[in-house]
């Protein structure tokens, strides 16, 4: 059992160690430009591999991009448009919602062939 633990703690240590000190990353691009019309762009880069880009207009538009390497060695890339409709990000790392069951797809359109009259109340 001794044996088995030590093995252990020997194996957790080696993993522990070998995984990057992200506190020494040094940014390695950098460039940020606002316009006088309210537009703007930014876009920077660091020696851990996080990329992000994003322009936009003000307060009323923004689009960009951002990508890292996950804990697990998965690699993150996510592009995302900021506008009217809402923050809409796209990337293959997020979830999906599972498809519409067939009965709610038939009571929709069920609905949608039959409106509501609405009923005017007397006051």
């Amino acid at each position: 059992m001794y044996k088995t633990s030590l093995i252990f703690a020997a194996v957790c240590l080696v993993a522990c160690c070998s995984a990057a000190d992200e506190s020494d990353a040094i940014v390695t691009q950098y460039r940020s430009e606002v316009n006088e019309d309210g537009s703007y762009n930014y876009d920077y880069a660091t020696s851990n591999n996080i990329q992000a880009q994003e322009s936009g207009v003000g307060g009323s538009y923004a689009t960009g991009s951002y990508g890292y390497t996950a804990p697990d060695g998965q690699p993150i890339n996510l592009e995302y448009t900021a506008d009217e409709n809402g923050y809409q990000p796209r990337g293959d790392h997020l979830p999906t919602p599972p498809p519409i069951p067939d009965y709610i797809l038939r009571a929709l359109k069920y609905i949608e062939a039959h409106p509501f009259t609405r009923i005017q109340l007397k006051k």
